[in-house]
């Protein structure tokens, strides 16, 4: 671990570094064999690093010096962790302060975030399979919500997404996320991937005010959007 600066009332990249990396250790156990190369910490930092570089970890350890080799943190991270229950204890992290710092009104965004793959067809369990998009069908995919105030995202939950989940399903789950920290949502802004009838349904049934791109299906409202914008109109949307 690195070595922590004295408080001169800033933040600086180790202290947050140590600060990650020890709130997971605490909350995710990682038992390793007492012969082991490497401990659970080496594994976090790590972990953590990739993250804040957005990168992969097999590129993080080839960049970099004093890290253990890819393979090993990759067969740990595979074989150690309960995907369900990792999911669980970090959206419980994501949410344990923020009630502390959010306003009373929030606006709400999700996103849906489909990250190609292009590896071994052979390797693809555990992906999300979707239309071809970028030459592919395989995604690493994942689904976000935060509260938005003044610019800024205050991370709520993240939702890993496997085949057979859908966007409605997603949705239900983050609505009952928001239902569960009682807060009072101004708006809800959602991608152009919720956009079906389902989704909708739910919105209305939860009374949120919400905020979406309309896909352009189907030649009316293709016809319907080419005559302008600043203008109301009526589109009935099947299932």
């Amino acid at each position: 671990m690195s070595n922590t600066k004295q408080a001169d009332g800033e933040i600086h990249e180790d202290q947050l570094l140590n600060f990650l990396v020890n709130s997971l250790d605490e909350e995710v156990a990682l038992t390793l064999a007492e012969n082991a190369e490497l401990d659970a910490e080496d594994i976090y930092e790590v972990l953590v690093g990739a993250c804040a570089d957005g990168t992969s970890v097999s590129t993080l350890c080839e960049r970099s010096e004093d890290v253990p080799h890819e393979n090993s943190v990759l067969y740990h991270l595979r074989t150690k962790f309960d995907l369900e229950t990792l999911e669980q204890v970090g959206n419980a992290l994501l949410q344990k302060d923020v009630l502390d710092v959010l306003p009373q009104q929030v606006e709400v965004v999700s996103d849906l975030h489909l990250r190609p793959y292009y590896g071994d067809e052979d390797g693809t369990d555990g992906l999300y399979h979707s239309q071809a998009k970028r030459g592919t069908t395989a995604f690493h995919a994942y689904a976000t919500l935060y509260a938005r105030v003044k610019n800024k995202r205050y991370t709520l939950a993240v939702r890993r997404l496997e085949d057979g989940d859908t966007a409605s399903s997603v949705l239900a789950e983050f609505l009952g996320i928001l239902d569960d920290l009682d807060l009072k949502v101004k708006a809800v802004f959602l991608d152009r991937e919720f956009y079906d009838s389902k989704c909708l349904t739910l919105l209305q049934a939860h009374n949120h005010a919400y905020v979406m791109p309309i896909v352009r299906w189907g030649q009316t409202i293709k016809q319907e959007l080419s005559e302008g914008w600043s203008r109301v109109i009526q589109h009935d949307m099947t299932a």
